[in-house]
């Protein structure tokens, strides 16, 4: 009897075992408080996944603040953040490469994506260099789409009605069209060709392209020539430069360049990576199949338009892009960023990267300079900051802009469409004031004090509407023309 129960005991151990073996090996103390739960639940049943390993040694930034020039802020900033991450993922990657692990290294921020399983994501967190170990899921990004096509078709229709709302018709009569200035979008791509926008293209000089450090795709396809399947980069791209020439001017910046990297697939679908990796290319530029050490700086753009939000709740936690944001900007490349399309509640501006600091975060407004209903509201209560957003709003409902082809559509509607006015106002305003290039301190400070301020009935977080700012408009809406001529 005693033998027949010990038996059992034994038998029932070994299941166990079995039962802990099949989702996946232990983690160790250390390693637990590392990995984040999306990949714990991917390799639970002992696939592989893909991860992004943070290195714990990150650059400092800091000096870049007290550089004179966007140039010298772009050079520091992309020499400090190399160094630190060559200094530090060397052994990493000696390790890696000896197990023949897939990988792919980053700089903007020191980290390194990998394709691996849980034993390895327990090996990697195990590792005093790495700090911890986030999500790279896909991303398929809430993009709006038009509620109406341009009934007519590409007939001229001169100044659009939110191009003039924030005052950039009467910017351009000072002579300031955003020459000299180049502006980015990272989206779904570009239909470079399109009449809006062909003669704006950095690398097109009126007789041949050159793609190379004007075009990159982050994605799985790779193009080396600027293509947009989807249509929504190329629309937020014409909102900031559009101007065939014939009478359709859709963008506030028409005398400004553009360049673009695609960081979404034709479906909307990013990841952590595809996103990282456009804001390290866009930081320093590198030729069409080239890399990131040959990036140059001097060929970032003044401003990066970010129409999309990489949701927690799809996998990227609230941390994964915030270095990514806080380099670009110390770089002194101004992001504008969408707030997002999930209002009227509050704190409905929740995911990355709206909601960073480092971050101008955009509302929509209506024609009637109302705050649209889907505009997401502050405060940030995701990291505990509880900071008020917006930063600022700009018109962004039933909005007309170019689309891939010849044509034009209208009815788009989002904070997608809000975004680039303030992307596209940083040409302007730089060009008229080219004392505030690089500076973004001072150049999100000069829009958000000569907004057109604008109150609201909804108190959220406990900060009153009828504040300013306030967590439905932020400071207001945007008055380029108020920027240029400020004292």
């Amino acid at each position: 009897m005693r033998t027949r129960k010990l038996f059992s005991w034994l038998t029932a151990m070994a299941l166990l075992g079995t039962l802990v073996s099949l989702s996946g090996p232990t983690l160790t103390r250390a390693a637990s408080g590392k990995i984040a739960q999306r990949v714990l639940d991917d390799t639970a049943n002992g696939g592989p996944t893909e991860a992004l390993v943070v290195l714990t040694e990150q650059a400092d930034l800091s000096a870049a603040a007290a550089l004179a020039t966007k140039e010298e802020k772009g050079r520091f900033v992309f020499n400090a953040l190399r160094d630190a991450a060559a200094r530090a993922q060397a052994p990493l990657l000696a390790w890696l490469d000896a197990r023949g692990v897939p990988h792919q290294s980053f700089y903007i921020v020191n980290m390194i994506k990998v394709t691996g399983d849980r034993a390895l994501m327990q090996e990697l967190a195990d590792r005093a260099d790495v700090e911890r170990i986030e999500a790279n899921p896909a991303v398929r990004a809430s993009l709006p789409a038009p509620t109406g096509v341009d009934t007519a078709g590409n007939a001229p229709r001169a100044v659009e009605w939110n191009v003039a709302r924030v005052k950039a018709p009467d910017v351009w009569a000072l002579g300031y069209t955003g020459a000299g200035r180049v502006v980015a979008g990272a989206d779904t791509g570009v239909d470079w060709t399109h009449p809006a926008l062909k003669t704006h293209y950095r690398g097109w000089n009126g007789t041949a392209a050159d793609h190379n450090y004007n075009w990159h795709d982050a994605t799985a396809a790779h193009s080396t020539t600027p293509v947009d399947p989807q249509a929504h980069g190329t629309f937020t791209v014409s909102q900031m430069v559009g101007d065939d020439g014939a009478g359709n001017q859709v963008g506030v910046a028409p005398g400004a360049k553009w360049i673009g990297c695609r960081n979404m697939d034709a479906g909307g679908v990013g990841s952590p990576a595809t996103y990282t990796e456009c804001f390290e290319w866009l930081m320093a530029p590198y030729p069409i199949g080239g890399n990131p050490s040959q990036g140059d700086p001097s060929k970032a753009p003044d401003s990066i338009n970010n129409s999309w939000g990489c949701p927690s709740s799809e996998g990227c936690s609230v941390n994964t892009l915030k270095a990514v944001v806080e380099a670009v900007r110390a770089a002194g490349i101004f992001p504008a960023v969408a707030a997002g399309n999930s209002g009227s509640r509050c704190s409905t501006i929740s995911d990355p990267p709206g909601l960073y600091d480092d971050a101008v975060t955009v509302g929509a407004t209506t024609n009637s300079n109302a705050i649209a209903s889907f505009s997401s509201r502050g405060p940030i209560t995701q990291d505990g900051s509880n900071r008020i957003k917006p930063d600022i709003s700009a018109p962004g409902q039933s909005i007309r802009g170019a689309v891939p082809g010849t044509g034009y559509q209208s009815g788009w509607s989002g904070t997608s469409m809000a975004t680039p006015h303030v992307a596209g106002a940083v040409a302007l305003v730089w060009q008229a004031r080219p004392s505030l290039a690089g500076n973004v301190d001072a150049t999100e400070a000069l829009f958000t004090s000569t907004a057109t301020h604008k109150r609201s009935s909804q108190t959220c977080g406990g900060r009153s509407g009828r504040r300013i700012p306030n967590n439905t408009f932020g400071y207001g809406i945007l008055n380029i023309l108020a920027a240029a001529q400020k004292p």
